[in-house]
């Protein structure tokens, strides 16, 4: 009886642990994300002995020392580790190390000798770099949303919005950068946390936070919703997923702290708006300066981003002699940029070769090898390879990993027209994003392609899509007038902002992808005309995909040669929506690459986020097209 009445108290002690997801045994491993750097280090064998006895020494402080955050590092030799971990605070420490010799296992999954790795899953995250990154944040959000619509929608975005200023406001200045809370709406309660890496300032939480926050909303109103990066995290859920016993009241750093007299607030107030102006006025007028100049924008310390290693010098001679003196037998096409052709080297690799439009002075640009340099480490999958230059009195060469089906505008317009299936098409929709994503996002500086177009995306032989021609508007020369006066792009994929008044970001990128998916959905060219509307206008590509949009009618716009058995109708649907949320009027509502990439990928409806209008510029595309005929 005795026994009986022990179990029984044991059992109602620990039935509240069990009776919610999020409970103990229970390390939440979702995988929300796995990033492996292209970068490769150059001694394996120290490396491996550094993370090692970095990812160790986590394990140590975890597992012994019931630690939720810990930063380890090894130093030994040329190639060193740091390594950082974080649970959320309401795992207890079985599901903590369960959860770090998850991400342990994960992170070894990388290709040999990756320099850098960041796993995130629901319940930890793990990153390690060959430099240090600890008080650094990413600048950028991955976002995750669920897929059910909450019952009461309006008063559940509502309750969730406030929910979550308020855990970006009071998150930063609570010790340990976490909370959680649980807020009671109709018919149920939005259970939320926030957390910040330890190691960031009170600012680099605010700042992370801040991105996360923004990010997130475009989850509500569906019932659960991550931001998340390897410096923060946000997640709220209508489903609990940590014990009511674990929130925090969050209610004493909302409030404002401090007081003063009515007479020095006046005053301060008066200064503080003066101070306030001037400020406004100064930041107007850099961003006037750099609008009229565009820059890559510097970045933190991101995942890879260490020592940059130097472009291959290639000899004119070797590539006079690999091109057949650039015959026109090897040309493989001609672009903005200059020709390109195919070049056998002498130990039998095959190359393309570029020929950058010469200037009229011999005098190479002091930066042009460092601009080379910089874009042959962009490592990607869907990024084709820069391997080195050249550079002789006029001549400006570039030499580039050769694909096997040179480009897209062949399968959808040229010899091979129809020779694609859906799912062909959606792993090149798919791969083009992940490439610009990460010129955008994840390279050490933000890069602008600004002439995304079907004839820069090519195709290796798996039909694989890799991205040509970025950054190359920086190696052109300084004496080439007439693409710093008009933009650096092709009628018919450039932005309107950007096409009509200079304004550069990586939304006009973003634009010109949305033209792509429309061209390669439909097989149509998005300067030919279609048919003649009611209006008397001509109907080009962009007008037709929104008018359709508009009846809901989106498969008439699929590619004929496609079988309708062959593929999903809603999720084409799906994906010409995406392309009209690229394609929007105003920039700031395109979606980033990222997020494009998230909706993409996953089952997330954009049934919420409907697209406005686009701007049609068709009289610039007739122009264009009777130009070109």
């Amino acid at each position: 009886m005795v026994q009986l009445k022990l179990v029984a108290l044991t059992l109602s002690i620990l039935w509240p642990w069990w009776s919610f997801d999020g409970a103990v045994g229970d390390p939440q491993l979702f995988l929300l994300k796995w990033d492996c750097s292209g970068f490769k280090v150059p001694n394996l064998s120290n490396f491996y002995q550094n993370l090692n006895a970095s990812l160790a020494d986590l394990r140590t402080q975890v597992s012994n020392q019931s630690k939720i955050f810990a930063t380890a590092q090894s130093t030994i030799g040329s190639d060193p580790v740091y390594a950082m971990f974080q649970c959320r605070n309401y795992l207890n420490n079985t599901d903590c190390t369960t959860c770090l010799a998850t991400a342990t296992a994960k992170v070894r999954n990388c290709s040999t000798g990756a320099n850098g790795v960041r796993v995130i899953y629901d319940g930890c995250f793990l990153r390690y770099e060959s430099n240090d990154f600890f008080a650094q944040i990413m600048p950028r959000s991955s976002i995750l949303c669920g897929n059910h619509t909450a019952d009461e929608s309006t008063t559940f975005s509502e309750a969730g919005q406030q929910v979550l200023m308020d855990l970006q406001i009071a998150t930063p200045k609570i010790t340990g950068f976490y909370a959680a809370t649980k807020t009671q709406v109709a018919g149920g309660a939005i259970y939320a946390i926030a957390q910040c890496a330890e190691t960031l300032t009170q600012d680099s939480c605010l700042d992370c936070l801040s991105v996360e926050h923004s990010s997130i909303q475009g989850c509500l109103p569906k019932t659960n919703g991550r931001a998340f990066d390897a410096g923060c995290f946000m997640r709220y859920s209508e489903t609990p997923f940590f014990a009511d016993n674990q929130t925090i009241d969050i209610n004493p750093f909302l409030k404002q702290g401090g007081s003063s007299s009515k007479k020095w607030a006046i005053f301060g107030g008066g200064v503080g708006g003066a101070v306030l102006v001037v400020i406004l006025l100064s930041l107007f007028l850099r961003w006037r300066r750099r609008s009229q100049s565009p820059k890559r924008a510097p970045r933190g310390n991101i995942l890879g981003a260490t020592e940059l290693k130097a472009a291959t010098k290639y000899k004119y001679s070797d590539l006079k002699v690999a091109t057949k003196n650039f015959s026109e037998k090897n040309k493989l096409g001609e672009g903005g940029f200059g020709a390109v052709y195919k070049g056998t080297m002498k130990n039998g690799k095959v190359v393309a070769v570029k020929k950058l439009i010469s200037g009229k002075s011999n005098k190479i640009d002091d930066d042009f090898e460092s601009e080379v340099m910089l874009i042959s480490n962009v490592h990607h999958r869907n990024l084709v390879q820069l391997f080195g230059c050249c550079s002789k009195g006029q001549d400006r060469i570039l030499v580039y990993e050769y694909m096997a089906n040179n480009s897209l505008d062949k399968f959808l317009f040229g010899k091979r027209k129809g020779s694609l299936n859906w799912r062909q098409r959606l792993d090149i929709i798919l791969g083009t994003a992940r490439g610009l994503a990460y010129l955008h996002e994840e390279f050490h500086v933000s890069i602008i392609h600004r002439d995304i177009k079907i004839g820069n995306i090519l195709l290796d032989e798996q039909l694989q899509p890799k991205i040509s021609d970025f950054g190359l508007v920086k190696l052109l020369p300084g004496d080439q007038s007439h693409l710093s006066t008009r933009f650096a792009g092709t009628m018919g994929y450039t932005a309107p902002e950007y096409a009509l008044h200079g304004q550069l970001s990586e939304k006009a990128d973003t634009y010109s992808y949305g033209i792509v998916v429309l061209e390669i959905i439909s097989g149509q060219k998005n300067i030919d005309v279609k048919v003649v509307d009611d209006d008397g206008e001509d109907e080009y590509l962009l007008r037709q995909a929104w008018k359709l949009y508009e009846r809901g009618m989106h498969l008439d716009l699929v590619d004929k040669s496609l079988d309708p058995n062959n593929y999903d109708a809603e999720e084409v649907k799906k994906v010409i929506d995406i392309a009209l949320l690229c394609t929007q009027a105003s920039a700031a509502m395109r979606p980033t690459m990222s997020k494009v990439v998230v909706l993409l990928s996953s089952n997330y409806l954009v049934e919420h986020m409907k697209p406005s209008m686009p701007i049609f510029i068709e009289s610039n595309l007739r122009s264009h097209r009777d130009i070109s005929t």
